[in-house]
């Protein structure tokens, strides 16, 4: 190959890797920056898991409210404006056939108070009628009027309160609700904050890259020189040229990285694939002081999945009661009380008024049944052991989960040191072999090795400053407490 023709091609290749290097640079100054903060508020707005939990809490909150509303007096008015009958039967015992009409109009007024604390109902009923019956057996018309207003108080006896228990229900599921909805919260932070910091590593990694490349450029135009001066052989440029080409395909899929997972996070926090943006994130270390026995402490006290178990414990025992209320004894106790006026005259119905009284008590005595009850009670008993078991075995998980990430931040602040000292030392090196590279004393392929361990080890330092800054945000997950602001992450359940 002509090595005038050799040159100029790969000079050709230079700018366009310039020109690639100028357009990602000014490209980058009329994006739009998203710091991690804003990317959690707008993810907390456009999230569906996060609409979803949402729903799901105004559902229970609703059914709860539903239920306590029923739980007032409930009024009611049913009416019956006009009832006409006129019917021709038989009577066998005087052997001949009657005519009877009937014509009725009625309405019942009612006033129903549910008694949460005993399950049982009292009412007050008013039932006004209106009827005008001819029958022409005896060739009688009859018209009148009257009135029944009665007291009722209806008790079940011997079986559990099911208007407690189905309130309990309802305040338990709404309770579980919100706890479903702060633990998606938190999982969106999390999500969104690793997808974060992927992308702030490729941006990086392509940062790194075009420095890497500059470093190449530096040291073929060195080369260049010294060969055009007759001081080095002319492989040692097409060793640079080489290390030039790799660059720049190291340039083009960082950039390609960096694209793929900017889609990826736009994704994920909602925001339209063509909006054009960067981020923006302070990854400077701090070293925060974490105490494992309070990130302990204040995890199996305040962390939501416990709860939630909890009240997987607590629903179980629910459905016992239910199933020990199978087929079972129980009884029903009802009273009323009222006075009934009757007259043709509606002014006059109240003049002799007539006591209702009524007085029942009746039981349901199960016999024999198989042995099913007793069966599924052995059942329901199952399942309450297993949510049982389910609690002790959350607990260890989540003291298996503070200790990791407490050991993750502690080898992480010593792997940021060693990668911040590696960095120190790859710099210190590659500008010592530049000298000898520039002095003849290094050959390209040597001073390759070293630019590759600059690159590599400014990866390593920026890697282990992200994986603390998500270690920190585990810790937190994993504890429910922050330890950078020194507070709860949610109030705590006691205070609930």
């Amino acid at each position: 190959m002509n090595p005038k023709k050799y040159l100029a091609n790969n000079a050709v290749l230079l700018w366009l890797v310039v020109a690639l290097i100028f357009s990602i640079t000014t490209l980058a100054t009329s994006q739009e920056p998203i710091s991690l903060e804003k990317a959690l508020d707008i993810a907390s707005k456009n999230s569906p898991d996060i609409r979803r939990s949402e729903l799901n809490l105004e559902r229970s909150q609703q059914s709860l409210n539903a239920q306590k509303a029923s739980l007032k007096s409930r009024f009611s008015l049913t009416l019956n404006p006009f009832d006409y009958e006129k019917t021709r039967q038989f009577n066998t015992f005087f052997s001949t056939w009657n005519t009877s009409e009937n014509k009725q109009s009625s309405g019942v007024f009612t006033i129903a108070q549910p008694i949460t604390w005993t399950d049982g109902t009292f009412a007050i009923y008013n039932q006004f009628s209106w009827q005008d019956s001819y029958s022409e057996y005896q060739d009688v018309r009859t018209k009148s009027f009257s009135n029944n207003l009665y007291l009722n108080y209806q008790q079940p006896i011997f079986t559990y309160n099911r208007t407690k228990l189905a309130l309990k229900e309802l305040e338990l599921d709404l309770e579980n609700s919100a706890l479903s909805y702060a633990m998606q919260k938190l999982t969106l932070e999390k999500d969104v904050t690793q997808a974060f910091f992927t992308v702030y590593q490729n941006k990086m990694s392509l940062e790194i890259t075009i420095d890497e490349f500059h470093n190449r450029e530096q040291s073929y135009n060195i080369i260049k020189n010294k060969v055009e001066a007759g001081l080095a052989a002319r492989e040692e440029l097409y060793q640079a040229e080489l290390d030039m080409a790799s660059s720049k395909s190291n340039v083009q899929n960082s950039q390609v990285a960096l694209d793929n997972s900017l889609d990826a996070f736009k994704q994920m926090i909602g925001l339209s694939l063509f909006d054009d943006i960067t981020v923006t994130a302070d990854v400077s270390h701090q070293t925060v002081e974490v105490d494992l026995q309070k990130a302990l402490d204040h995890g199996l006290k305040n962390r939501m999945e416990l709860r939630q178990r909890q009240i997987d414990i607590e629903n179980s025992q629910f459905d016992l009661i239910k199933t020990s209320a199978t087929n079972e004894f129980k009884g029903n106790f009802n009273l009323s009380y009222g006075i009934i006026g009757t007259d043709e005259q509606f002014e006059q119905m109240y003049d002799v008024p007539t006591r209702n009284e009524q007085f029942s008590l009746s039981f349901d005595i199960p016999l024999f049944d198989w042995g099913a009850k007793k069966m599924r009670i052995k059942a329901s008993e199952a399942v309450v052991k297993s949510r049982q078991l389910s609690f002790e075995d959350q607990k260890n998980t989540i003291i298996i989960g503070v200790r990791q990430a407490y050991r993750d931040l502690k080898n992480l602040v010593n792997q940021i040191e060693t990668a911040r000292q590696n960095l120190r030392n790859a710099q210190l090196t590659y500008d010592i072999n530049l000298e000898r590279y520039k002095n003849g004393d290094l050959t390209s392929m040597d001073l390759n090795l070293y630019q590759n361990q600059l690159s590599e080890k400014k990866m390593g330092h920026v890697k282990a400053l992200i994986d603390y800054k998500i270690a920190l945000l585990n810790m937190k997950i994993q504890s429910l407490w922050d330890f950078q602001r020194n507070q709860a992450v949610v109030p705590e359940l006691s205070d609930k």
